[in-house]
């Protein structure tokens, strides 16, 4: 989303003779962009309503829409995975991503009788002290460049074992003296068989629009179609998940830059095989008991995202680990997107009916 809103406020910065501000801004964020964020192609802004708050889908490769589990953290991706048995937890999620960037945020869920539950979140988005400069060069302070997400859901249980869950989102940008916001939301359905430990699920993600612009360019949020499956195994503790993605269009091109010794032009990459994994995120649970699990996944589009000579053997692989104490959970989730960029994720999940007595 920054580089794409920092390229249009700099049109309309030109004109007011302070493109400077918004060059130094686009270079200092544009490592920040999300995994998700389609950094190749630029097509939407908001991307970074593709980075997950829970660590467990960012150790399943940071998109999964069918982990159920007794945790709050789950539910990001897919507000059919909320549910009464979330009843008074809270959530508290850090990210330590690419550069200067700290992401933030909390969430509370709450029981509606037996079969629905409602929820409220909150998170940010800081991209780190930029400076700031006149038309001329000169240096005239630093700002600080960020998104809010402020977000509402509710969960029901259609039958035993479908439920379907829409999360409604509140966003708010500010870079320097400029700023945004819109209205997206989440529309979820789930089908879960705890006899066969089978999930399914679809999500309509993102789907809504600008209120308040930049300036008088619209854009786009990244809406999209997300089809998930999940299966575990029978007397052993694991379970894959692969999830489809960026479901509304089937070219997802790239560009491949070689081992950096070659002057010859970048080649396009959109063949079938390509298009198809940059389609597919992968994902494996291993929980040998309810109190600890690791996860491992792979997202091809990460990895050839960062298509550079210097990219990391490890692009595109992440990894995840959890601890459940009685009253108390604990995860925490590592990625290498880059050679120049690992990033870290932290879950604290409480829950404070177990606290309290």
């Amino acid at each position: 989303m920054i580089l794409r809103y920092l390229g249009r406020v700099g049109a309309f910065l030109r004109r007011k003779k302070a493109a400077t501000l918004c060059r130094a801004a686009a270079l200092a964020v544009v490592a920040s962009a999300a995994p998700a964020a389609s950094a190749q192609l630029g097509s939407t802004a908001y991307n970074y309503l593709d980075v997950t708050s829970s660590a467990r889908i960012y150790g399943l490769g940071g998109v999964n829409i069918t982990a159920v589990e007794d945790e709050l953290s789950v539910t990001d991706q897919n507000p059919a995975l909320l549910g009464p048995e979330m009843d008074n937890q809270v959530l508290f999620d850090y990210m330590r991503y690419v550069g200067e960037s700290n992401f933030a945020g909390a969430r509370y869920a709450k029981a509606i009788g037996e079969r629905g539950a409602w929820g409220v979140g909150l998170r940010y988005f800081g991209y780190g002290e930029i400076k700031a400069a006149d038309e001329t060069g000169v240096i005239t302070g630093t700002f600080s460049p960020k998104d809010i997400n402020f977000s509402g859901s509710f969960s029901y249980d259609i039958t035993d074992r479908i439920r379907g869950g829409i999360t409604v989102k509140f966003l708010y940008s500010a870079y320097e003296q400029y700023s945004a916001m819109a209205v997206a939301a989440d529309l979820g359905l789930n089908y879960y068989d705890p006899d066969h430990d089978f999930s399914a699920s679809i999500v309509g993600a993102n789907l809504g629009g600008q209120v308040k612009r930049f300036n008088e360019q619209n854009d786009r949020l990244p809406m999209d179609l997300r089809i998930g499956l999940a299966k575990g195994f029978s007397g052993i503790p694991l379970r894959i998940s692969v999830t489809a993605w960026n479901l509304t269009k089937w070219h997802l091109p790239y560009w491949e830059s070689g081992d950096g010794t070659s002057s010859e032009p970048f080649k396009k990459k959109d063949s079938f095989t390509s298009n198809l994994f940059r389609h597919l995120v992968f994902g494996l649970d291993f929980a040998p008991s309810d109190r600890f699990f690791v996860a491992l996944g792979y997202n091809y589009k990460t990895r050839t995202d960062m298509s550079t000579y210097k990219r990391s053997f490890l692009s595109g692989f992440s990894l995840g680990a959890g601890l459940n104490l009685r009253k108390v959970s604990l995860a925490v989730a590592l990625a290498q997107p880059h050679t120049g960029a690992t990033t870290f994720m932290f879950n604290l999940n409480l829950n404070l009916q177990d606290l309290l007595h």
